[in-house]
């Protein structure tokens, strides 16, 4: 009788795919700067060939999937690329390119040749590197996961309202026609107002007759989600921003595969503010920057004019208060010690425009002083808007579930 044996299948560098790969480099990749030095922030780091191949080479460290020579020879090597490691991690690289998640800046190389033959091959400090939509999506998949928990599955498509119209979708209750209505019959209530006024001879149907099913209206929403990119969301010995484009690209997930007829866009505040887009959002880090939400509250209602969505949201996470504003000579004007009367005055200005074009904005505080508690929640009153007081651990909740919300909400 023949002896089948099991043992435990140990994984190797050619069962690795690039979305294993993916995987190993997520909180790499989504790095805000924290990691290295707060103080002196590099806005432009983490997107070069070298620090991909650093990062590849520790994953594949940490999961003990390196042979013992390839590190023991680069411990030696003045430059460790120039051994097996350094080929290793070039291959990885090349993988990656192949299953189409980074790609060299400016779209240079093809996923014949990879990031690894093609320019920087030798890890140039030059060189640089992007990620592609589909890194993207995977990234917003995985935090969409980790936010909720597993939830979120449920497929929805469109934002339900407490309005009634004639439809296909029937809710319990129907009504009598009304001039211009579906003609979606509620047969058993037609023929039952028939039967009940009565009368001689065969059933005859007249219109007060009439009664149709009644379905939810639905409507789009377009959404842009406000990061606060400034100096203050990693200053502080907690890594704030991370979380916080954990939440957009989960966000970001959740609206392309579940609500297909919006739309969301990202903006980044600073010193000024700037639609990112969300092919970029990932790599985005913290620069030594202030915090200039007026400017990021008035590019985010030109960009929710431009999409014209029913509803219009704006989902602000910050964890400082405004303390710069554009002056109208272009020049900036900062004051970071305090609400300053004008930074204020100039920021309020544009809450109440966002008012007035019936936008409402949700703002998730990362920080807890009084004096910011106090700006948020006016800011929440202006736009009958909604106000967390939250905290990175679990800022991607609250957004998620208040967004949720929000899709079931009557907004008059």
């Amino acid at each position: 009788m023949p002896v089948v044996r099991w043992s435990k299948h140990e994984a190797t560098l050619d069962d690795l795919d690039g979305a294993d790969l993916m995987r190993m480099l997520q909180d790499r990749l989504l790095s805000s700067g924290f990691d290295d030095d707060p103080f002196a922030p590099d806005p432009d780091g983490g997107r070069t060939l070298q620090e991909l191949y650093e990062a590849i080479a520790e994953a594949l460290f940490r999961e003990g999937l390196l042979p013992e020579s390839a590190v023991d020879e680069a411990m030696r090597l003045t430059d460790w690329l120039d051994g097996e490691l350094g080929r290793i991690v070039r291959d990885m690289t090349d993988r990656l390119v192949r299953d189409g998640f980074v790609r060299p800046e400016g779209g240079e190389g093809s996923s014949e040749g990879g990031v690894g033959e093609g320019p920087g091959a030798g890890g140039g400090s030059d060189a640089r590197f992007e990620l592609t939509g589909k890194a993207t999506d995977l990234l917003g998949h995985r935090s969409l996961r980790e936010v909720l928990g597993g939830d979120g599955g449920r497929s929805f498509g469109a934002h339900r309202t407490r309005e009634r119209h004639a439809g296909i979708e029937a809710v319990e209750e129907s009504r009598p026609y009304r001039y211009g209505d579906a003609m979606n019959l509620d047969l058993s209530a037609t023929f039952g107002a028939a039967m009940l006024r009565g009368g001689d001879g065969p059933l005859r149907l007249e219109e007060p007759d009439l009664h149709v099913q009644q379905s939810e209206r639905t409507t789009t929403a377009s959404t842009v989600v406000m990061l606060d990119c400034s100096h203050s969301m990693i200053l502080y010995g907690e890594d704030r921003f991370t979380p916080a484009k954990q939440v957009a690209l989960a966000l970001a997930h959740l609206i392309r595969t579940e609500y297909p007829g919006d739309t969301v866009r990202f903006v980044l505040f600073h010193d000024g503010a700037e639609e990112i887009p969300l092919a970029r959002l990932a790599q985005a880090r913290v620069g030594p920057y202030h915090t200039n939400t007026a400017m990021g509250l008035q590019t985010a209602r030109r960009l929710l004019r431009r999409d014209g969505g029913e509803m219009k949201q704006i989902v602000m996470i910050t964890d400082g208060k405004p303390s710069a504003i554009t002056l109208p000579n272009g020049k900036l004007y900062k004051n970071a010690y305090g609400l300053d009367r004008l930074v204020l005055s100039v920021t309020l200005g544009e809450v109440a425009a966002c008012r007035r074009e019936g936008i409402g904005i949700s703002t998730f505080m990362l920080a807890r002083e009084p004096d910011l508690i106090a700006f948020v929640r006016r800011v929440a009153s202006m736009t009958r808007g909604k106000a967390y007081f939250t905290t990175p651990r679990t800022v991607g909740r609250y957004v998620l579930q208040d967004f949720a919300a929000r899709r079931t909400r009557t907004l008059s």
